[in-house]
């Protein structure tokens, strides 16, 4: 990826190399020549410059995505669990579609934001294990799912 100081300088080095590519990416030893096209169309039309790879079709149906989600919604919101039984995507792009499709499940113990200092509370009652795991979701108004590993409380 290159600074905007960097696009700049090819972009003008270009321009007075008389729009040669090849003598433009010799003298300064980047970018790709289609790279430099983009990046003067760019500049010619005002517009500001491209900020790196854009995909132009998606990885991904929306029929995918969807059935990634109700998976993950129907099978104890479960992440990992949703991952391995589907066999996609990772876990940043499933959290992502789950915000896009459900923005109010992810991470959000039914909307009830904690306190650092409650939560430090719960996780010494977990590690000294004087109530159960149970009684500790229950005293915080969260889930723990069935056949999901600890990690996995509310989404992983």
């Amino acid at each position: 990826m290159y600074s905007y100081v960097d696009r700049i300088r090819a972009v003008k080095l270009y321009i007075k190399l008389g729009k040669r590519t090849g003598a433009t990416i010799r003298q300064l030893g980047y970018p790709t020549k289609n790279s430099l096209k983009s990046w003067h169309r760019a500049f010619e039309q005002g517009e500001d410059f491209p900020t790196g790879y854009v995909r132009s079709w998606q990885k991904y149906s929306d029929e995918q995505k969807q059935v990634a989600v109700e998976h993950y919604l129907n099978h104890d919101r479960c992440i990992t669990g949703a991952i391995e039984a589907l066999g996609y995507p990772c876990r940043d792009t499933l959290a992502a579609w789950i915000d896009e499709l459900h923005p109010h499940v992810v991470g959000k113990a039914g909307g009830v934001q904690h306190s650092p200092e409650l939560k430090q509370a719960a996780v010494i009652e977990l590690c000294t294990r004087q109530v159960s795991a149970q009684a500790v979701a229950q005293k915080l108004a969260v889930s723990r799912p069935r056949g999901c590993p600890e990690f996995c409380v509310n989404g992983g």
